[in-house]
């Protein structure tokens, strides 16, 4: 099995939450006569995010400012949930109150914020979701789209970019986020899967970590059992960067892969001594997809239920690039 790197998958691996198929967010168009009436109204649009921090989240934001804007629309607000789940349903009631005319939001976990976005969408604010879909939501009738990159798909990248670090018959562990969250399992479950299918000599181990910060932790635990590690991948970049220095530690450091590019990553990457390949969202893109479904929503348009991106394979030979392209093209020249 072969990929070009920095190049988008070639096709969509993964299903929505529904099982739907993907439609490519290159298809989510605004006609010129919807951003016209759209401008006229000029619609608010608030973003409820799990985090502010991230370079995902930053990107993620430019994307949306940008996509609203060619619809004469604008970010009413921007709240940062911090991982919390209280702190999200907190946020919603009050934008209830609030009442933009939309929101996207990324939900920080399952089960325990459902009732509350069923709320938002019951007080008639159109409501377009980042990645997770909590269960029991229903598209058309609790939110207008999900937009997503085809995390999936990044799994598998990320498994492929791994394996010619991992010897044979060698030990590989996932470290994977213990909050319910359909994106972070949907990459376990397929780096699981190829790693099953194209190297089954391979020893393959799971960790959990409770919070990106204390992934260290976690990692330093697992290894403190079973030193003889030849890979780890870990299912997004912030828990990564975060468990470097413990890996860095090893005698024999074992090889890494994860999801997104920030800044820390790429600088990772481009040593090429730990951090061996990423599977690259596109945040600035998927950010101009949500804010096109917000806008067609919003004019009563039909939205496709389940929007996907594709993802980058990223290695030290073309990270710069790949860094511009997941920025929307403005930081390359931030990188390094």
């Amino acid at each position: 099995m072969t990929m070009a790197e920095g190049r988008p998958a070639a096709c969509t691996a993964g299903l929505g939450p529904h099982g739907e198929r993907a439609v490519g967010s290159d298809l989510v168009m605004m006609p010129a006569e919807t951003r016209r009436a759209a401008r006229a109204r000029g619609f608010e649009v608030a973003v409820l995010l799990h985090t502010c921090s991230s370079d995902w989240s930053r990107r993620q934001i430019a994307g949306i400012e940008a996509g609203l804007a060619e619809a004469g629309a604008r970010i009413s607000e921007i709240v940062d949930c911090n991982f919390s789940p209280l702190a999200q349903t907190q946020a919603i009631d009050r934008l209830i109150a609030a009442r933009p005319d939309a929101v996207i939001a990324i939900p920080v976990g399952g089960s325990a914020v459902a009732e509350a976005f069923r709320r938002l969408a019951a007080a008639g604010i159109r409501l377009v979701l980042l990645d997770n879909v909590p269960p029991g939501l229903l598209p058309e009738r609790d939110y207008a789209s999900a937009v997503s990159c085809d995390n999936f798909r990044l799994g598998q990248i990320a498994a492929e970019l791994l394996s010619p670090h991992v010897r044979t018959g060698g030990r590989v562990c996932v470290a994977a986020y213990t909050v319910d969250f359909f994106a972070t399992a949907q990459r376990e479950i397929a780096f699981d899967k190829w790693m099953r299918r194209e190297r089954p000599d391979i020893r393959l181990d799971h960790l959990k970590f409770e919070a990106p910060g204390r992934a260290g932790e976690a990692v330093a635990a697992y290894l403190a059992r079973e030193p003889d590690l030849d890979g780890i991948f870990i299912v997004w970049d912030e828990p990564a960067v975060a468990a470097l220095p413990v890996l860095a530690a090893c005698e024999k450091p074992p090889a890494l892969t994860t999801v997104d590019l920030g800044a820390a990553a790429a600088a990772a990457l481009g040593e090429n001594r730990i951090l061996r390949g990423v599977a690259a969202q596109q945040p600035f893109a998927q950010g101009l997809a949500a804010a096109a479904a917000a806008v067609l929503a919003l004019a009563g348009l039909d939205v496709p239920s389940w929007i996907v991106v594709p993802g980058l394979a990223v290695t030290a030979e073309n990270v710069s690039s790949a860094y511009s392209t997941v920025g929307g093209g403005s930081d390359a020249a931030k990188l390094i």
